[in-house]
């Protein structure tokens, strides 16, 4: 009975990390370039009570028995489908259409990569620099910061498909600025390490950084002006998934209920 109280509880356990992500899914709903994510599980040990060969009469037996211990949380897995395209009209908003990331320098030196173009042109220490709503600054293709003189017009700055940044002068006549927006891929992007802000960390598990522009093998991602990328968060799709696990966190407390009502008939025989 005890066996079975332990088993049904990991049940629990688990059936409530399932409700915690399912949680989290919903409550990025609306974060731009969110993207929706699943517990996975696996069982435990399995305890061995009787081997193939063993019989009361000694006769050949071909299938055991073993019970199973309960089942744990394996990972959390993000799913980098296309999220929705969102009209900004706002020439610094930025989405991809592909599987590529932006790149960013915190303020820790580090280069961190995200789905958010949310960016804004702020004036810096040697001009105009592309950056994220907290600060960061946009890389490109070389990892280098992207920056434009400060004597621009930050509403006339435009980008191309390719992340390739140009400005209209007042004549209607187009410069290029010889910058372009680093766009980066990853073997495995659901080994990243996720972080706040929408940002994620290169892990062994992702592998490194992919140039999209200094490498041929890959298939390149599109850069949309004024538009961001909306979470790829189905809502329908969650409320399932939070039904089921109620549903398995609920029998597994039942099973809990049942093995104490049983160990309480036990206790009470004469």
């Amino acid at each position: 009975m005890v066996r079975t109280l332990w088993t049904a509880a990991s049940g629990m356990t688990a059936q409530q990390t399932a409700v915690d992500t399912i949680a989290n899914n919903l409550a990025n709903v609306n974060t731009t370039g969110y993207k929706n994510e699943t517990a996975e599980f696996k069982s435990l040990l399995y305890q061995t009570i009787q081997t193939r060969t063993t019989t009361a009469n000694g006769a050949n037996k071909p299938i055991g028995a073993q019970v199973g211990l309960g089942v744990r949380n394996s990972s959390i897995t993000s799913h980098f489908t296309q999220g929705p395209m969102s009209e900004t009209g706002t020439n610094s908003d930025l989405a991809i259409s592909g599987s590529g990331f932006f790149a960013v320098r915190a303020e820790d030196g580090q280069t961190y990569y995200t789905r958010n173009g949310s960016f804004q042109f702020g004036l810096g220490q040697n001009g105009i620099v592309l950056a994220t709503s907290e600060g960061y600054p946009v890389l490109d293709t070389a990892g280098n910061v992207i920056t434009v003189p400060a004597t621009y017009n930050a509403a006339n700055i435009s980008v191309n498909t390719s992340g390739q940044l140009f400005y209209t002068n007042a004549d209607g006549t187009t410069v290029n600025l010889n910058r372009t927006i680093g766009v980066f891929q990853f073997s495995n992007p659901s080994g990243l390490l996720k972080l706040s802000d929408s940002l994620y960390q290169v892990s062994a598990a992702s592998g490194a950084a992919i140039n999209e522009a200094t490498n041929a093998n890959v298939t390149k991602s599109k850069v949309v002006q004024g538009y961001l990328e909306a979470s790829n968060v189905q809502v329908a799709d969650e409320m399932v998934n939070l039904i089921v696990a109620q549903r398995a966190y609920e029998m597994n407390s039942k099973a809990i209920q049942a093995a104490d009502d049983m160990m309480q008939q036990a206790n009470n025989l004469r």
